[in-house]
């Protein structure tokens, strides 16, 4: 892994959404952020809200999940930064709460805000930082699901595992993926 030069939280946009499931991206963004004590402020230029940490940027997109490629396409066109040095943190359905795994490329498993970034970066080459929520069990309840905060249980699951992204940074920022993966890949 290059080291990476632009982190990406995904969520939606507002209040409303900002204890949702949808929404573990921006929470991880928000501790990042504090942690190299860069503030997050609006761009319309990049349709979101961007800090910076020397060479790191940090974008938080401020459309809609579905059309979140169009932030993260417009920052990295504006600073040359290539797939392979973006990493997008995401929740995904099929990890269960407090799981995370880290992975270059592959398919987008129907989340739309990767499949938006996919779309406009024109590859799936970008790093994904995979969130654990769990999923309902019916897969009709999917978007009710995602729309909602997670249960006080999983809430702790998922905290815990965002503390481990920030004790596993150092190794992510290096590039030392396989280390990063080590602190990274354990059961909840």
């Amino acid at each position: 892994m290059n080291a990476p030069r632009l982190i990406v939280g995904l969520g939606n946009p507002g209040a409303d959404y900002a204890d949702t499931r949808h929404n573990v991206g921006f929470w991880f963004v928000d501790r990042l952020a504090s942690e190299l004590k860069a503030i997050l402020a609006p761009q319309a230029k990049f349709f979101g809200s961007v800090g910076r940490a020397g060479e790191l940027y940090l974008l938080e997109p401020a459309t809609f999940m579905n059309r979140s490629g169009q932030a993260v396409a417009a920052l990295a066109r504006f600073y040359r930064i290539d797939a392979a040095e973006i990493l997008v943190v995401h929740d995904d359905l099929d990890l269960p709460p407090g799981s995370i795994r880290l992975k270059q490329g592959g398919g987008n498993g129907g989340h739309n805000g990767l499949k938006d970034i996919q779309a406009q970066l024109g590859t799936p080459d970008f790093w994904r930082l995979r969130l654990g929520i769990g999923h309902p069990g019916d897969r009709a309840e999917v978007a009710n699901f995602v729309l909602k905060p997670p249960r006080r249980e999983e809430r702790e699951l998922i905290d815990a595992a965002l503390d481990r992204c920030l004790i596993a940074w150092p190794k992510l920022a290096a590039g030392d993926t396989a280390a990063a993966q080590r602190i990274l890949h354990v059961k909840p």
